[in-house]
């Protein structure tokens, strides 16, 4: 099979062609990446001269690049977006031209070739829970409370129409909180883990009373092949860790392991608009697939604090 992957120059995608590539030697993938801060090549260093990978830098908003990558493939797997809460809050045009109109674009080109196309979203689109709320589930209303979840949010909108207009062949996911390597140090762990490492403070919004359900990396990229080989055509699957904390408690956990106390934390002003709670459940895809997460978080925070601590060159120039 061929496999078009946007966004694969940045956390997640990077990680899921490693996975896939691993798993389905026989397969081939492209990686169309325009390379903006979050997309780092440094990430795919070991696969770059492999003869089943090939790498484009490009915009999922150039139609007729995109029509020619489409026109080779098998499916497209799509996770290029803006996914930075914060930075949508502050300019949301971005968000709206890469999440929105490059998944029309991409859905466009898709629908030409009747291509299979898998959409990779995000638990935010459903909005925030309360603390004693039942979690999040396929049927959940959406309830987007960021410029980030709307746009996210509008493109489920669209994949799920194409299906239903056009008869595309779509699946979609909704996944919780990733971690693990090669995440862009903006984001919570990678930002608190390398804070410390630097001697810094880290800077908890708030009372860091949100809550957030964890996924290691490479059980959400588990949960996407078996969504890809197993899942039905047209339907969604939400995709979670089981794994609920405060930020507070993620915060706690983060120090204890880097041996450091709770004066290393800085509270700063909370996010606007910041959501309490996000919960998944998965019993949809467990039922249906036969996946549920399998990395324990403890074992994983300490994997993916020592991944930081071996690979300072990595971060080191993403935070200058």
């Amino acid at each position: 099979m061929k496999l078009l992957v946007t966004g694969g120059a940045g956390f997640i995608g990077s990680n899921f062609i490693h996975y896939w590539l691993a798993k389905h030697p026989n397969d081939s993938i492209i990686n169309l990446d325009v390379l903006t801060y979050a997309g780092n090549l440094d990430n795919l260093v070991d696969i770059t001269n492999q003869p089943n990978y090939k790498f484009v830098k490009g915009d999922i908003c150039d139609q007729p690049l995109v029509n020619d990558l489409v026109a080779q493939v098998d499916l497209i797997v799509h996770f290029a977006a803006e996914s930075h809460v914060d930075r949508s809050i502050a300019d949301s045009s971005d968000f709206i031209k890469t999440n929105v109109d490059g998944t029309r674009i991409l859905l466009d080109a898709a629908r030409q070739n009747n291509t299979r196309f898998h959409h990779v979203s995000t638990d935010e689109v459903f909005g925030s829970l309360g603390l004693t709320d039942q979690p999040f589930t396929e049927d959940s209303p959406y309830d987007p409370r960021s410029p980030y979840s709307a746009s996210k949010a509008a493109a489920d909108h669209l994949v799920r129409a194409y299906y239903h207009t056009h008869q595309l062949p779509i699946t979609i996911s909704n996944c919780s909180n990733n971690y693990g390597p090669y995440q862009y140090p903006e984001k919570l762990i990678p930002l608190f883990i390398t804070n410390l490492m630097e001697g810094e403070n880290v800077p908890l919004y708030g009372d860091g009373r949100n809550v957030r359900d964890w996924i290691h990396v490479d059980d959400h990229n588990a949960g996407l092949e078996a969504i890809i080989t197993k899942g039905q055509i047209g339907q969604t699957y939400c995709l979670g860790g089981n794994n609920e904390l405060s930020n507070l408690d993620i915060t706690k956990k983060i120090l204890s392991l880097m041996g450091a106390d709770e004066s290393k934390i800085t509270k700063v002003a909370d996010r606007p608009g910041h959501d309490l709670r996000y919960a998944i459940n998965i019993g949809k895809i467990k039922a249906e697939l036969g996946w549920q997460p399998q990395v324990d978080f403890e074992q994983g925070l300490e994997q993916t604090i020592q991944w930081y601590q071996d690979n300072p060159a990595w971060w080191q120039k993403l935070k200058k």
